[in-house]
């Protein structure tokens, strides 16, 4: 059964209460403590590190479950397979982020059963208003992840861009797919959404929230 069909034919609450993994490999022996040739525990800047990956890891649970949530209601419509296919990214994107989450020791917000919900009302709650919907929350949401990527992108070049290379290098290429869907949203009538500008300047400030939290908390 594809991911799609799973996720149709499953009840909406269970999609939306289903059990949270803060990352697969949570309780594993770390035996290696560097990432790339630049980066070791001892020589990277702890502070920044951690508040790059936490906020990074709680972004990217959850764009899954706003794509969970949307899939959820649109995923048998025409629009279902579009969604899927951005959906696995953000899988991929929190797969990679689970990894680094465990290679530098980093502990997750205490906020992912809250983003959790959250973020799969908001995929739902947007897909409700039609695939237009769903579309305009892409649209703000990657827009503001992609910015977010930046200013990240930003500090390590300040910092030390030889160190910080490989992450650059993930961030950099997350932040280019992030601004891919970003563009499908628009190539699929997301501004035809009711109240579109009004919705996005919510979701957006609602983003905004969700980072400054998941990097402090």
């Amino acid at each position: 059964m594809s991911c799609a069909g799973a996720t149709a034919a499953r009840p909406l609450w269970q999609l939306c209460m289903g059990p949270w993994r803060p990352f697969s490999a949570c309780g594993r022996k770390v035996a290696a403590r560097s990432y790339s040739s630049g980066m070791t525990l001892d020589n990277i800047n702890r502070a920044t590190v951690d508040r790059i990956i936490r906020v990074d890891h709680a972004g990217e649970y959850g764009a899954n479950r706003i794509y969970a949530g949307q899939m959820a209601v649109l995923g048998r419509t025409s629009v279902g397979p579009v969604i899927q296919k951005m959906w696995d990214q953000e899988k991929d994107h929190l797969k990679k982020f689970n990894e680094l989450m465990v290679t530098f020791r980093v502990r997750p917000t205490i906020l992912m059963p809250f983003w959790n919900v959250m973020g799969f009302a908001l995929g739902a709650g947007t897909a409700l208003l039609g695939k237009e919907g769903a579309m305009a929350c892409t649209v703000a949401v990657e827009e503001s992840i992609a910015h977010h990527y930046n200013n990240q992108i930003r500090t390590l070049m300040e910092e030390d861009p030889e160190k910080y290379q490989d992450l650059l290098q993930v961030i950099k290429t997350f932040r280019d797919e992030e601004l891919e869907h970003h563009d499908i949203g628009l190539n699929h009538a997301a501004e035809l959404a009711p109240a579109y500008t009004l919705l996005k300047s919510v979701i957006q400030a609602g983003c905004s929230a969700a980072i400054y939290l998941s990097e402090r908390f």
